[in-house]
């Protein structure tokens, strides 16, 4: 159970918080006990790690008052309340109110454990959850996952800050895997409408008459969602594999663009995967609706055209695997690194993210190398090679970048210990940290 999620108990019986702290904590529970509800408010905030119990008869404010300043704050905080005899009725209107569950005294420890359980896993969703809608919104972060430093990022990079600003529907193409949903997130981001809906929708996850339902309604009662049009209105809405659409669903689509008018009150952002087919988007859509989609484009580019962004890439996947996992990432050796940058990942980032996972299990079991990992995944390949070869200079240089940028994370900037580790007098490593890009200041901490 993850030590973050805190447990906030409020009593004014010194006996009964002890007692309830001692039985949560030997469930590996983070708990924090307070006397009265005026002193738990002063704690207790709207992104409260964890979830609140509470005694109903408190002296000052009671818990019915307590329950509707916390809701007031954080209408999702868990709150589970506690009962004495003849309260069950208020306990029944504290569950109108907002509260999460409730408990009668004398209560059964057991019980108390199994309702911990469920409420702050229903209060890690979310936060989780929250913080993803946070991310999502937050331009400067979104633009930072878009990783990479060649010349071909650092276009896509400006041609988002370039069409966010724009009020046209936007194209997105390029190949399976090279990122265009989190393109369309950081466009949306950027721009004005950040802050508003987003509204994501497959088109080749519907059927026919299922896709235009969900696009533009009727809705029923029994339905929890409105139509994605009304969703959306005021945002983005992005339709993934927009290349699916029927006919029909072109006609109904085309006619909700020009009733939008210009500017549109609603941003279409349509993905497209079909640049790496014998059709293009422009074969499947009709003229008037691609030339209305399309009148701005971003191209994502293939992983194959972004150099020693591959090592990059490879090095923070596996890092953040190696995390999860518990144990020390790969080292790459020069070798590896040729046949990374040299491999043409027809899965693009999708792809290299599943071989620097594979890779960090595979250094876990002390077995395998990076280029059987590669030669399973193209098995008519025989070296792992591309057509597009590069000057021995090229790959000698991305290796040296990766090991310097490698070695200044895992010391945390320390010049002298990445000195000693790579046998470099100072210098030179300056020298070749300036000719990579390298700053100090961006590994301390």
């Amino acid at each position: 159970m993850p030590s973050a999620m805190k447990i906030a108990i409020v009593d004014d019986e010194k006996d009964m918080r002890q007692s309830i702290s001692q039985w949560l904590a030997l469930s590996g529970y983070d708990t924090e006990a307070f006397p009265s509800a005026e002193e738990a408010l002063k704690v207790l905030g709207p992104d409260y790690p964890g979830i609140v119990v509470t005694d109903i008869r408190m002296p000052g404010m009671d818990g019915m008052q307590f329950l509707k300043k916390l809701m007031g704050t954080d209408s999702s905080l868990p709150v589970i309340m506690i009962t004495g005899h003849g309260d069950v009725p208020m306990a029944v209107e504290a569950m109108r109110i907002g509260a999460y569950d409730f408990l009668e005294k004398p209560f059964n420890p057991d019980r108390m454990n199994e309702l911990a359980k469920k409420a702050t896993n229903a209060r890690r969703m979310t936060l989780d959850s929250r913080a993803l809608r946070r991310e999502l919104s937050d331009g400067g972060q979104l633009m930072k996952k878009l990783i990479g430093a060649s010349p071909v990022m650092e276009r896509l990079k400006e041609d988002i800050l370039d069409l966010g600003q724009a009020d046209g529907h936007v194209l997105i193409e390029g190949e399976t895997g090279t990122g265009k949903t989190l393109v369309a997130h950081a466009l949306h981001a950027v721009g004005s409408r950040a802050g508003k809906k987003f509204v994501l929708l497959s088109c080749a996850a519907f059927e026919e008459d299922a896709l235009i339902k969900r696009l533009f309604g009727p809705m029923q009662p029994e339905d929890s969602q409105l139509p994605a049009v009304e969703e959306a209105r005021g945002g983005t809405l992005v339709l993934e594999d927009v290349d699916a659409l029927s006919d029909a669903v072109q006609s109904r689509l085309l006619t909700f663009i020009n009733d939008e008018g210009t500017p549109p009150e609603t941003r279409i952002v349509a993905i497209s995967n079909m640049q790496e087919q014998d059709r293009t988007c422009e074969d499947a859509l009709r003229p008037d609706l691609f030339y209305r989609l399309g009148s701005l484009r971003i191209t994502v580019p293939p992983l194959r055209q972004r150099g020693e962004d591959i090592l990059t890439l490879f090095t923070r996947f596996a890092d953040q695997f190696a995390d999860d996992y518990g144990c020390e990432a790969p080292q790459v050796t020069a070798q590896e690194a040729a046949q990374l940058l040299q491999a043409p990942w027809p899965g693009n980032v999708r792809q290299l993210f599943n071989v620097a996972e594979r890779a960090v299990l595979q250094a876990r079991r002390g077995s395998g190398t990076i280029a059987s990992l590669l030669m399973s995944d193209h098995q008519e390949m025989q070296p792992v090679m591309t057509t597009e070869g590069k000057p021995l200079k090229e790959y000698v240089e991305a290796f040296e970048r990766m090991l310097i940028d490698n070695t200044m994370r895992r010391h945390k900037g320390s010049i002298a210990s990445v000195m000693d580790e790579l046998c470099l007098p100072r210098r030179t490593l300056n020298e070749k940290m300036a000719k990579y890009g390298l700053q100090r200041s961006d590994y301390l901490g």
